[in-house]
């Protein structure tokens, strides 16, 4: 089977541009690199999200024509500016501010719905900080809930930007959880099924929610997935050569596993080029890359 024969993933959630002292701004947001790696590795990601009538939204579109991406998801809103986050340097550590009540706290379902619908069963996608205010949170939960559409959810804690009700309600249908080891750790303790290490963690949350799969990710020390069927299977991580920096390894990594879902690859299949590939992100600037030839390598590495 083709990368084209395959069903469209669908991404829900935010694109929004980091904003940095020095007046650059660059493009991103957890589900849009998500889409715009999966657009890399020859798949056809169906991105929905919200972005302003204005200069800011302007480029997210010329982006998205350029890399050859479907814009169709992307609504425009004339009331709401499109998201940014500011950051600032502290000591080298960077602090960030995610503007409140921007374009994609304010999807609209009917025009979601109709989007999704067109395109044939696939994946769906998104995190949680596109929880944060009501319109986008209503339409999050009416499409997993009328769409039935197997869930892959990204969890993506960001401060300040959701509560355990709404992590306990999201957890209930999804099919497969990526999570990342702090994550997990906040998440059992909060919701009082925690447990002293994290494989029994994900085997107890796995348990408790009916989770087909958690895939756990460990930083420099690999990876894991607990799973119904295959029990769990961990990975050592990948040696970073030439270290750029780690923005966007994540994303990255959720890309490679959606892929490897939609193409039945078996779950250590799924880890093995999930940590490739993350890893060769970290020898990248920034989130995502725009030479078509690195995705072409990247293809290669995984048979596609």
């Amino acid at each position: 089977m083709t990368a084209t024969k395959l069903p469209s993933p669908v991404i829900y959630g935010e694109v929004l541009f980091d904003k940095f002292e020095d007046g650059s701004a660059v493009l991103g947001g957890a589900p849009f690199n998500v889409a715009w790696h999966l657009h890399g590795l020859g798949l056809t990601p169906l991105f929905i999200s919200r972005i302003g009538q204005d200069s800011l939204g302007d480029r997210i579109l010329s982006g998205m024509n350029t890399w050859g991406m479907n814009t169709q998801g992307v609504q425009r809103d004339s009331q709401h500016v499109t998201g940014t986050v500011d950051i600032k340097l502290s000591n080298g550590q960077p602090d960030f501010t995610i503007l409140p009540n921007v374009a994609y706290d304010h999807i609209a379902p009917d025009v979601a719905k109709k989007n999704i619908n067109e395109q044939p069963t696939g994946i769906f996608y998104h995190g949680s900080l596109i929880a944060r205010e009501k319109t986008s949170w209503q339409t999050l939960i009416n499409l997993r809930q009328n769409l039935n559409w197997p869930i892959f959810m990204d969890i993506n804690l960001r401060p300040d930007c959701w509560t355990y009700d709404q992590v306990n309600e999201l957890l209930q249908g999804t099919r497969w959880l990526k999570i990342n080891d702090q994550e997990l750790t906040a998440i059992t303790r909060g919701l009082n099924i925690a447990s002293q290490s994290l494989d029994d963690m994900a085997q107890n949350l796995q348990d408790h929610y009916g989770i087909e799969a958690i895939i756990v990710t460990l930083g420099e020390k690999g990876a894991f997935i607990t799973s119904q069927e295959q029990g769990v299977i961990k990975i050592d991580p990948v040696p970073v050569k030439n270290l750029v920096d780690t923005v966007g390894a994540g994303d990255a990594f959720s890309a490679a596993t959606i892929a490897g879902l939609l193409h039945g690859w078996r779950f250590k299949e799924i880890l093995e080029h999930a940590v490739i590939f993350a890893a060769a992100m970290c020898e990248q600037r920034g989130a995502t890359v725009s030479d078509p030839d690195f995705y072409t390598n990247q293809k290669k590495n995984m048979d596609l």
